[in-house]
């Protein structure tokens, strides 16, 4: 069973990409001599997203760049976004970049040949110069911080947003958690006994900020107590 969508205000492939990059602290790498799986060897830079690695001494991605062609390895890196509140199928996005890694001092500095982004609707092709100019969204690394302490101390508040959902869709739903949040709205998950839907709430106006995203949430509450007072 589908659910309702309160609104398309959605950050654009290339922003969403962009935040997930910047979010991310683990990624995996792909050369010709083989993968790795790092963490917190990367960094991307807030001017324009570029990705840089600093590959540890004893990884496969240090090996490629001795044995290729000017230490110049072609790679494939993958990028996971993953919710931090546990729900089901936990992965909400991945971003793939492909390209050439060129030495810059003690880092890779990627240059992207591809980029995609796979979310649960499919996977998009992004156009580099967009993702280039894309601005991460405000709320990307403070998202996790704000969902847990939403779902851990705020159920009740999770509740109430449920009345903003139309009720049918609401029909087996065992229980609801916060899957994501940015700066256009929050996205509930809905988790029945065999699968589970996502469900949209968008803001009234952007969120900017971590204060303005106070404002947001409490106007998404006070929509819902309406919302129940008509109900009964």
């Amino acid at each position: 069973m589908g659910v309702r969508q309160i609104a398309a205000a959605v950050p654009s492939t290339a922003a969403h990409a962009r935040s997930v990059l910047t979010a991310a602290w683990t990624c995996g790498v792909t050369t010709d001599v083989g993968q790795d799986d790092l963490v917190g060897a990367h960094r991307v830079d807030d001017d324009d997203g570029t990705v840089r690695i600093t590959p540890p001494p004893d990884s496969v991605l240090a090996a490629a760049v001795l044995c290729s062609p000017h230490g110049r390895p072609t790679t494939l890196m993958e990028f996971a976004d993953a919710a931090p509140v546990p729900v089901r199928d936990r992965v909400r996005a991945r971003v793939w970049l492909s390209g050439e890694l060129i030495p810059d001092g003690e880092e890779l500095v990627l240059r992207p040949e591809r980029a995609v982004l796979q979310t649960r609707a499919g996977r998009t092709g992004i156009d580099l110069d967009e993702l280039a100019a894309a601005a991460p969204d405000p709320l990307a690394l403070a998202e996790p911080r704000l969902l847990t302490h939403l779902a851990d101390a705020h159920p009740e508040a999770v509740e109430q947003l449920t009345r903003l959902i139309a009720p049918d869709s609401l029909h087996g739903v065992v229980r609801v958690q916060p899957l994501a949040v940015d700066r256009h709205g929050l996205t509930l998950r809905l988790e029945r006994l065999r699968g589970q839907a996502d469900v949209r709430l968008a803001f009234h106006r952007p969120a900017d900020d971590l204060g303005s995203l106070t404002e947001r949430m409490h106007h998404l509450l006070a929509s819902a107590q309406t919302v129940s007072r008509r109900r009964r």
